[in-house]
């Protein structure tokens, strides 16, 4: 596919749950899309502990990077999906007919305790996001194969 479509994955901080989402997603989906994720207020960082949470199901984020969500106003977004709700009330409005999902999970960043309780946190919210993305991508995935667009 020449262009694949853009799935663009906001967060306020853009440090953990939209890169598990984008890690996840991209894993689903396969090559034929192109899944990114960025924040309206990015961090400047990836959670080490959202690293540490993907790695123990074969997921790299080590090089990915926080990034600011207007780096993508001219990139032909084709949906959005935002996993908190600043992000969801912050997203501007992208050029062109763009499908907006809204699947909301807790900020695991937020996580207290030992740093293994926090991982345990940061496993709970991976979870929560792969049940969630790995739907969405099966229906992605469907209707490709159907040859039917995904409703707005």
């Amino acid at each position: 596919m020449p262009n694949p479509p853009l799935i663009l994955i906001l967060c306020t901080g853009n440090s953990c749950r939209s890169h598990m989402a984008e890690g996840l997603l991209r894993r689903a989906l396969g090559p034929e899309y192109n899944v990114a994720s960025a924040g309206s207020n990015p961090a400047g960082y990836v959670h080490p502990l959202a690293i540490r949470a993907m790695a123990e199901i074969d997921i790299d984020l080590s090089e990915h990077t926080s990034k600011h969500l207007n780096w993508f106003l001219d990139k032909g977004v084709e949906t959005i999906i935002t996993v908190c709700g600043n992000a969801d009330q912050a997203c501007p409005v992208f050029p062109g007919r763009v499908n907006r999902h809204h699947f909301p999970f807790p900020d695991p960043a937020h996580a207290t305790g030992t740093e293994e309780e926090q991982l345990t946190v940061f496993r709970t919210v991976r979870d929560s996001i792969a049940a969630v993305f790995e739907a969405y991508a099966a229906g992605r995935l469907d209707q490709a194969v159907a040859g039917t667009a995904l409703p707005a």
